[in-house]
Parts: C-alpha cells; sequence; structure tokens
C-alpha cells in the first residue's frame, strides 16, 4: 500500500475527506507537496509520501476513537480534519538531498517556530477551523512541546480534552505503527 503514486493517494485523499474541506486547501496540499513528503527526516514515516500516509492513520485513528468512546467535537468533521491537517507544515519542513544515498533533511528556514502552530496557520490561510481545532493541531504533540510551555497545554487541554485523543493518535501513529 504504501508503494502507491501520488495519484492513488490524491484519490484516497479526496474519497476520505469531509466535503468541508475547501478547493483551495486541496490544490495548495498537491502543489506543496503533501502527498509526496515524508513524516520525518529520519525516524517514522521517513520515505516519500510518508506523511500522506501517517496523516491518514492519525484521522483514521481519531475517528475510530470517537466512534468507539463517544467523543464530543465542536463539529462532527473534526476528527478528519484534525488528523489531514495537523502535520500540514511538514511539506515545507523538509529537503530531498541525493548526495550519495537520497535523504532527506530538515530545513531551519522556514519562518514559523513549532509544527503544530505552524500547521494550523498553514491550514488557517485557506480553511475555516474551529477553536477545538486548533488547539488540537497546535497541541498535538503533548508535552513534546517542551517542558516550558507545559502550563499552557495543561490549560488547553483542560478546555479541550480531544488535544489528548489527538496526540495520543499521532503517537500511536508514529511510534505504535512506525507511519
Amino acid at each position: 500500500m504504501h508503494k502507491w503514486d501520488v495519484q492513488q493517494r490524491i484519490r484516497d485523499f479526496e474519497e476520505r475527506i469531509p466535503a468541508i474541506f475547501s478547493e483551495d486547501l486541496k490544490e495548495y496540499m498537491v502543489e506543496g507537496g503533501f502527498f509526496t513528503c515524508p513524516a520525518s527526516a529520519g525516524h517514522h514515516g521517513a520515505f516519500e509520501g510518508g506523511n500522506f500516509w501517517h496523516s491518514r492513520m492519525v484521522a483514521m485513528l481519531l475517528r475510530e476513537y470517537t466512534d468507539r468512546l463517544g467523543l464530543e467535537w465542536e463539529r462532527p468533521e473534526s476528527p478528519e480534519i484534525i488528523g489531514w491537517l495537523h502535520d500540514l507544515c511538514k511539506m515545507d519542513e523538509y529537503i530531498l538531498v541525493r548526495d550519495g544515498k537520497p535523504h532527506y533533511e530538515h530545513r531551519r528556514d522556514t519562518g514559523i517556530p513549532g509544527h503544530g502552530t505552524k500547521s494550523a496557520v498553514m491550514a488557517l490561510s485557506r480553511m475555516y477551523l474551529t477553536d477545538e481545532e486548533i488547539r488540537c493541531i497546535c497541541w498535538h504533540m503533548g508535552a513534546f512541546t517542551g517542558k516550558d510551555l507545559w502550563g499552557g497545554y495543561t490549560e488547553a487541554v483542560k478546555k479541550y480534552p480531544n488535544i489528548l485523543w489527538t496526540h495520543q493518535a499521532d503517537m500511536v501513529a508514529s511510534n505504535v505503527n512506525g507511519i
């Protein structure tokens, strides 16, 4: 399955996303390399299309948690919106280096720190997000955002508990399933 070409990934994405995704956002994702970029430079999903597979799995896990646990969201499409967009910034985070064995390296000149915040900003410029969706995307790394931000993280979770499920889905996808 990970060998799907870009067109197969795009078709799968279009079949799975809620109708609420704007055409502008979809075009931005295609043109920006969302369907070809890795999920990381050397860890989970460090291959062409890795971020597509990772985001797909996070969206699927959030939907599963919602259905099984009765999670409530500000709008019903939120699990898919958050899952697909939580790492939107990855299409601007890595460069393919072809000297010797081809590999990905992390860019340092992307302009917006914090990949959760950057992903939310990128999405917000092309689609309306609820406050809950913004917080889930911004805080999807959980306590891995850094000790200096734990107070803000704790307050965000108190207001939007689904941040915890977003973090769980991200961790299961990346660290349990390796994607």
